[in-house]
């Protein structure tokens, strides 16, 4: 049977006299966030127990926006003093504020989630109740499957990782959310050589689910994925380079979309002019083909939550529509600056930092296409089965990425695996001549996303996609594989 982990980290403090402490010298809005995060880490490498870490953080972040700006403190210590000498520091910082309050009596409510099933995150038992040596043994198995896969592996480094973050919010709009999310994960990382070179491939799988994940999903199928992926690419051809076909499989799990489209199209960025998309609601940014969403009420996805990390109820949102841009992702201090409805996109890493515009589950709508037949249709070019990290410039859309697992295309089949291949290209440009969109829609379940020296947990997703044309970064001439 289901059940939704506790959800009873509600610190005893005086809300109503810190809220009014922060606002006495003006100011549009003040927060206090409340975050307690118990967590366990369990690293096992060179075939033994490396690392264990446990432990509890817990602290509060207060924030006053006046005048379309933020200020922002934190502190580990949870008493009225503190919190109150916290709130007298930032609000001497706002004086002069175009916004005055006085003080108030709180009518408090607490935030709804319209979703039901959001909060569950179908949790049947939680890691916490796990003893910590079935957590080394998991992470011995993965270990031991991937060197039973890859018995010349240089180095194999299994990782578990489960944590159970309660938030608790209130803000001087009177409102009161509170979440609490359960994480599993299990990361497996295996280095190989062969002839003098050196390569190196994961797997990882998890999200907001329990203990019974490995049920299903189990350590030696993590361990042995990550170490196919590495005998692959040891096995690999040099990649091609110059400009052709790519059809990016289901299996990439999104990371295109997310860092060469997805950036572009948070409020922060997009309504400051720091995007490619600013300025282009209602325009048609992409292909017909496509449709871009951020939806954070996905059961289990490692994106979702109940409220954003400001008390906003999480909500699918359409981005991009049939290749018009209907919108973008906004916190509360973006909609503040620029008269916008919060679409429950405010994220914050921990207790320490401010919340900001982030993306949750982003991915491209599945299309009308056989995947089987984009690939059967493809005379040349390369098949990209899973990619790595890149760059993107959010301001011109153009981007770099890594392939972590690719093959050529040979008269519409896979050919060798190829290893080195880079992709260079312009997201919005690549997004209006995508030609063919698969019925399929694979995931990448456990990203963590980078901005602002922040980390945010996040779920990617596509369909399989062709563009027709596209650079690779390669080591050799295309002509060495086609004429």
């Amino acid at each position: 049977m289901s059940s939704r982990a506790p959800s009873e980290f509600k610190p005893d403090l005086n809300y109503e006299k810190i809220l009014n402490a922060a606002l006495r010298n003006g100011g549009d809005f003040a927060e206090i966030y409340f975050e307690e995060t118990q967590s366990t880490r369990v690293i096992y490498e060179g075939q033994k127990l490396d690392t264990v870490i446990q432990g509890t953080d817990r602290g509060a972040g207060l924030r006053i926006l006046f005048d379309g700006k933020s200020i922002y403190g934190y502190t580990t210590v949870l008493t009225d003093k503190a919190l109150l000498d916290l709130a007298e520091t930032l609000s001497a910082a706002a004086q002069g504020a175009s916004q005055k309050k006085v003080s108030r009596k709180y009518d408090w409510r607490e935030s709804k989630q319209p979703v039901s099933d959001i909060a569950s995150y179908r949790i049947k038992k939680s890691p916490r109740e796990v003893p910590l040596a079935a957590k080394i043994e998991w992470a011995k198995r993965g270990d031991a499957a991937a060197r039973a896969e890859l018995p010349e592996a240089r180095q194999v480094t299994s990782v578990v990782l489960d944590t159970l973050r309660k938030i608790f919010i209130v803000n001087s709009d009177g409102l009161m959310a509170r979440d609490s999310k359960t994480y599993l994960q299990m990361y497996v990382q295996v280095v190989g050589e062969k002839e003098g070179r050196v390569q190196m491939s994961h797997e990882s799988d998890g999200g907001y689910v329990g203990a019974e994940f490995f049920d299903e999903t189990t350590p030696e199928e993590i361990g042995a994925e990550a170490a196919r992926r590495t005998k692959v690419l040891l096995q690999a051809k040099a990649a091609p380079a110059g400009t052709m076909p790519v059809v990016l499989a289901a299996d990439a799990g999104g990371t295109m979309i997310h860092e060469a489209v997805g950036h572009g199209l948070e409020a922060d960025l997009a309504c400051n002019g720091l995007s490619v998309y600013a300025e282009k609601k209602g325009q048609l940014v992409a292909s017909p083909l496509i449709t871009v969403l951020d939806d954070g009420t996905m059961p289990g996805k490692r994106g979702s939550y109940s409220f954003d990390d400001e008390g906003t109820p999480s909500q699918k949102n359409v981005l991009i529509e049939n290749g018009v841009l209907k919108g973008y992702m906004v916190d509360r201090l973006s909609a503040m600056k620029f008269d916008m409805p919060s679409t429950g996109n405010g994220r914050r890493e921990t207790f320490r930092s401010k919340p900001i515009v982030r993306m949750t589950n982003t991915y491209i709508a599945a299309g009308k296409d056989d995947p089987a037949a984009i690939l059967k249709d493809t005379s040349k070019g390369i098949f990209v089965k899973a990619m790595g990290g890149g760059q993107v410039n959010t301001v011109t859309g153009d981007f770099v990425f890594a392939v972590t697992e690719g093959y050529l295309i040979e008269n519409g089949k896979l050919g060798s695996a190829i290893r080195g291949a880079t992709l260079v290209g312009n997201g919005p440009k690549v997004l209006s001549i995508v030609d063919r969109v698969g019925t399929d829609l694979g995931y990448f379940d456990t990203g963590t996303c980078g901005k602002d020296g922040q980390g945010a947990p996040v779920t990617d997703a596509q369909p399989t996609l062709r563009i027709p044309e596209l650079t690779v970064g390669g080591e050799v001439p295309m002509t060495e594989y086609w004429k």
